[in-house]
């Protein structure tokens, strides 16, 4: 058995003065069918007092947006990304990791309140320093993580990202099961669901019971509430049982979406490679209740579909770091633009000026490591368009 570990490794805490220091940590490379019990922490407790959080649900003051603003909930999971210090290497080749939350529906959230919009986060962490971290960096970012709950039989997810010399990611995720899994429909707080302007999700919330169940009931009373539904399928291929699975799974909810986020490469596996550059191609995944159909394209900005008109927002030209929460950082720019504003979807010209904002979002978290902590504020991205403009 071949078994890399460390010890006493120190990861600061984000947003904090708080140091955690894990005593041990190690990684199996054996096939194990539950590789969530293949990695072991020991950690020293930090000072705060973790007993207060513990719980099903949070209590206190816990982040919550003013309930006259337009509120953008964000459903799914959230957990912890390791990524390497130093890029174009394999895991066991790093020589160290940076500790950074992440979770595409976590990360969304987070990337709308940095730019001042009003954002919730539902979903489930362990009942462990990890879930009491990630539930406190949601308040500190001005996210309302009532909706969040803890598992004490499961612990959060976790994922080590692989950066490539590009800067794109490869994923190893622990989990089977972790917490975000366990979710389930009775723990959902529907008075934040029914009260959102729009309600967001992935598809990863889909690839198991009782998480799924939860996920579509959460769905249908927003649907029910007249909320709009924004989808990014965000494909993980490694966390479905097979590719078969995971375009039934992701098609399974199509219909019921208002606003659709693609990259190419999602495009492709759902039409079982055809074109994802031939806008015919594309058309065939609108569905007749779409409004808008968005198509990610890194550094070359996107395209985007409605019934009435299609066109493509140019990118910025950017040095990548780290791709990681690029597409979330882009979904948080367009709807944060959208939630205080329904007519962008009639209004072509608004609507190209929204998407410039979400690409340069995007453009802005690539130049740092981690989704969360790259997140970009309002202030930095009107900066670097007026930038641009000169």
């Amino acid at each position: 058995m071949a078994l890399y570990s460390t010890t006493a490794l120190c990861f600061n805490g984000l947003n904090s003065n708080r140091k955690f220091s894990l005593s041990s940590f190690s990684i199996s490379t054996t096939k194990d069918p539950n590789p969530i019990n293949r990695i072991s922490f020991t950690s020293s407790p930090p000072q705060r007092r973790c007993h207060r959080l513990q719980g099903k649900a949070l209590s206190g003051d816990n982040g919550s947006p003013d309930p006259n603003e337009s509120l953008v909930v964000c459903f799914g999971e959230m957990l912890i990304d390791f990524v390497p210090t130093v890029s174009g290497l394999a895991l066991a080749e790093a020589p160290a990791f940076k500790k950074a939350p992440g979770g595409a529906p976590a990360n969304v959230a987070v990337g709308i309140a940095r730019l001042g919009g009003s954002s919730a986060f539902i979903g489930k962490v362990g009942e462990d320093e990890f879930g009491f971290m990630l539930a406190e960096i949601l308040k500190e970012n001005n996210v309302n993580n009532k909706g969040m709950r803890f598992d004490p039989g499961a612990r959060t997810a976790l994922a080590f990202v692989t950066l490539r010399a590009d800067g794109e990611r490869e994923f190893m995720f622990f989990r089977n099961p972790s917490a975000d899994m366990l979710l389930k429909e009775s723990e959902l707080d529907f008075d934040i669901i029914t009260k959102a302007k729009i309600f967001h999700y992935g598809s990863i919330s889909l690839i198991t019971e009782p998480c799924k169940s939860a996920h579509i009931a959460a769905a249908k009373a927003a649907k029910d509430a007249g909320v709009l539904l924004s989808y990014d399928p965000n494909l993980r291929l490694p966390l479905w049982p097979s590719a078969e699975s995971a375009r039934e799974g992701i098609l399974s909810i199509w219909e019921t979406a208002d606003l659709i986020k693609l990259s190419a490469e999602e495009i492709s596996f759902l039409t079982k490679g055809e074109d994802p550059y031939d806008d015919d191609v594309v058309r065939t995944l609108f569905h007749p209740n779409l409004k808008l159909l968005l198509v990610t394209e890194g550094a070359d900005g996107c395209r985007y579909y409605s019934k009435d008109f299609s066109g493509w927002v140019r990118g910025l030209k950017v040095d990548v770091v780290d791709t990681t929460g690029a597409g979330d950082a882009f979904v948080a720019g367009i709807l944060s633009q959208l939630a205080s504003d329904f007519s962008l979807l009639q209004d072509e010209g608004r609507l190209r000026e929204a998407l410039r904002f979400a690409n340069a979002c995007g453009a802005l978290t690539v130049m740092e490591r981690g989704a969360i902590p790259a997140l970009p504020t309002r202030e930095a991205v009107m900066k670097t368009l007026l930038k641009i403009a000169v």
